[in-house]
């Protein structure tokens, strides 16, 4: 399938130019750089820029390029400087000859554009788990039995649940309770997973309503939880920038079962929507200082805290009211659970 990609998801390649204040160029940065199967254009930036995310302010404030292009393997990326001021720009493609520098309009499978970031990595977290509050938990109905006898139910089977009784869809989604998120040092309850299991339709409403379940993850028990089924979009499409507004927060969870944290690992930090945090937002994350006694100090058991280091980067891909799920672009020491994350 092709497309006639007009739009700008390639936000870092067809460059503005900016002041040298504002572009933070790598200082290994090459001169110019062919393309690889594997890629992301995360790492490409980051081959040219200090700070990756800021392809997104040299495309924003460029008038003159209106149709970039994608990327693909095989793509040259040159650096070059206009009145000593840094630009990015397509130079062709290797298998074709090298082009003007200047943006076009391709035609081309959409499969094999270079990823801004690897979607694979959280595609799981997209659509589940969700993050619910305990009043949402406590208050959504439940399964308490089902059809024919079962002890559990899958695709094809039809529930009982208490108490759907004007419903406002027919599509609902069953979910289990998962972790609780609290803060890392007052223990105070930020929200809870929920995990989703399977998908069902309203058959008849009532106390106890019955639900046919279309498709299934897991297997059905009693107590499991349903909730109406969100039918908004989670886009795919992210576009890496630091928040309007300063953040400082903690990371509180990390979600695939590992104990240090590194780079293309899932964490949950303690910010959300209601902080101004956004899908895309960057946030520098700090490891966090130490406590130490200080065996010098005139005082005994004097405590001193060292500064916080630089740890690392991360992208917010998922915002939650009061709890985001973010990716970790980068780590530069090892990250923990209770690490700050600020605004870069």
């Amino acid at each position: 399938m092709t497309f006639r990609l007009f739009f700008g998801l390639l936000i870092l390649f067809f460059g503005n130019i900016l002041t040298a204040a504002e572009i933070k160029l790598n200082p290994a940065h090459p001169v110019e750089y062919t393309v690889k199967r594997g890629d992301t254009l995360w790492n490409i930036a980051g081959k040219f820029l200090k700070n990756p995310w800021q392809w997104n302010e040299i495309w924003q404030s460029n008038s003159q390029i209106k149709n970039p292009d994608l990327i693909f393997p095989g793509d040259i990326i040159v650096l070059s400087f206009v009145d000593g001021k840094p630009q990015l720009s397509f130079a062709g493609n290797q298998n074709n000859g090298k082009a003007e520098l200047a943006p076009k309009i391709r035609e081309v499978s959409i499969q094999e554009a270079i990823k801004i970031i690897p979607i694979e990595a959280i595609a799981p977290f997209l659509s589940s788990p969700k993050i619910v509050d305990k009043k949402q938990l406590d208050s959504a109905p439940y399964v308490v039995d089902f059809a024919k006898e079962h002890l559990l139910a899958g695709a094809g089977d039809r529930i009982y649940v208490r108490s759907i009784e004007h419903p406002a869809t027919l599509n609902f989604t069953v979910y289990r309770k998962g972790k609780k998120f609290e803060m890392p040092d007052s223990k105070e309850i930020l929200g809870f997973e929920a995990i989703y299991i399977a998908d069902a339709v309203l058959q008849n409403s009532g106390d106890p309503a019955t639900l046919e379940i279309t498709q299934s993850k897991n297997v059905i028990r009693k107590g499991d939880k349903l909730m109406a089924t969100e039918n908004g979009h989670l886009t795919l499409n992210f576009f890496p920038q630091a928040p309007e507004r300063q953040i400082r927060g903690q990371i509180i969870s990390v979600l695939d079962g590992v104990a240090q944290i590194g780079q293309h690992h899932i964490v949950a930090i303690n910010k959300g929507a209601a902080n101004g945090l956004k899908s895309g937002h960057v946030l520098q994350i700090l490891q966090r200082g130490e406590t130490i006694i200080d065996p010098f100090a005139r005082l005994k058991n004097d405590e001193v805290t060292l500064p916080d280091e630089e740890a690392g980067i991360l992208m917010v891909f998922r915002v939650f009211d009061h709890i985001s799920y973010a990716l970790v672009m980068s780590a530069k020491n090892a990250i923990h659970v209770s690490d700050y994350v600020v605004t870069p």
